[in-house]
């Protein structure tokens, strides 16, 4: 069973401060829930895309089907999964729902999860090809970003500021179906880099839709106990990773 460690950061006054009940072991298979896509199902579960969809067959396309029971970890032998049927590009077919965190994880409101133990910041970078990408601050910086626990950063600001693309990609997530971050943004800059925008008032931008690097793609929102606040992310391979090199020009 892949090992996952779930547990719960809240947003204080100052930044994330505080932690709750973590879970030992995460789930080995996800049932896809209206609006879900692959990138948010992985996303939520601290894994690449890409293997999601090799472990579960998934072509190109990344097409999903509400209903369809995907695994989360590498296949050990037994009855392959399988696709019950096809469905609408990226995302799961159906009506609206948010999607919840892994079973049991105390999740909900404006909180904020941590990542696992060790991976958060430090994700293995060895032979990790990443492209020259120039990339740009995401909001105004009032004050300088505080570098939180789950791995990525946070902005305070103004409400209502804008949010804009760190670097060029296309936009592959938008929705408020990942319990923790607000209304989120997901884009993919390349086949290993993805950068999220959490807690965000309103969205400018589609699912699909390709940015260059310092466009406007949301407001700034509120977080915990109602500050304005951007929270930051850069994953690679799916892990998260500290966002400041890559901000500062430094990746």
């Amino acid at each position: 069973m892949r090992l996952a460690a779930v547990t719960l950061c809240l947003l204080g006054a100052a930044g994330l401060a505080g932690c709750a009940s973590e879970e030992a072991a995460g789930p080995e298979f996800y049932t896809v829930r209206p609006d879900d896509t692959l990138y948010s199902i992985a996303w939520r579960h601290n894994l690449d895309y890409r293997e999601v969809a090799r472990w579960n067959h998934i072509g190109p396309d990344f097409r999903i089907s509400v209903g369809q029971r995907l695994s989360l970890s590498a296949p050990t032998g037994g009855t392959p999964i399988g696709r019950p049927k096809p469905a609408a590009a990226g995302a799961a077919s159906g009506g609206a729902g948010a999607s919840s965190a892994a079973p049991g994880a105390p999740l909900g409101g404006r909180e904020l999860p941590r990542r696992p133990s060790g991976s958060a910041k430090s994700p293995a970078l060895e032979g990790v090809v990443i492209p020259h990408l120039n990339w740009v601050w995401p909001t105004e910086r009032t004050v300088s970003p505080r570098p939180v626990q789950s791995g990525g950063i946070l902005f305070s600001g103004r409400l209502g500021q804008d949010v804009r693309a760190a670097a060029a990609g296309r936009v592959v997530y938008t929705g408020s179906g990942i319990r923790g971050y607000g209304q989120l943004i997901i884009l993919k800059h390349s086949e290993v880099l993805l950068s999220a925008y959490a807690y965000n008032r309103d969205v400018v931008v589609t699912e699909g839709e390709e940015v260059s690097a310092g466009q406007p793609i949301a407001h700034m929102g509120e977080g915990a106990h109602q500050n304005p606040v951007l929270y930051f992310e850069i994953r690679v391979n799916g892990k998260p990773t500290d966002p400041l090199p890559f901000l500062l020009g430094k990746k």
